[in-house]
């Protein structure tokens, strides 16, 4: 499987009123590393036809993380799709080592032009499981 990583520095706007990055800002840099590895990774002919939606997470909040600290997010597909989905596993890391959050997250892939629900080929999915 090939593993890709995104350095996220949490900012005040990210922080809710707990004082620690709020539950709806990990859902985004969940969103936005799956989007930074299939935007690094897939060919420009991928990108431009076929687009993901989520259809599902699953996630483990693990520890805290404050305006200023800096988290290490890991993505990775472990796993072959199964017809339209895979399940794309992440992980950030904060700078002291713990892990903050875990999450299992499905995705499902759609037809730029149409909007519909396409079978994932194994061309498609070949980058991001070698």
């Amino acid at each position: 499987m090939t593993r890709f990583t995104l350095t996220i520095t949490a900012t005040p706007a990210d922080i809710d009123e707990l004082g620690h990055v709020n539950n709806a800002v990990w859902v985004r840099w969940i969103q936005d590393i799956a989007t930074a590895h299939w935007d690094a990774i897939a060919p420009p002919e991928h990108r431009a036809a076929y687009v993901w939606v989520v259809t599902r997470h699953e996630i483990d909040y693990r520890g805290n993380v404050v305006a200023g600290e800096t988290v290490t997010g890991e993505t990775w597909v472990p796993e072959p799709p199964k017809g339209a989905r895979f399940d794309r596993h992440v992980r950030f890391t904060g700078s002291d080592g713990k892990v903050k959050l875990e999450a299992v997250t499905t995705w499902a892939l759609l037809d730029r032009a149409t909007g519909r629900l396409l079978r994932v080929r194994p061309d498609i999915a070949a980058p991001f499981l070698a």
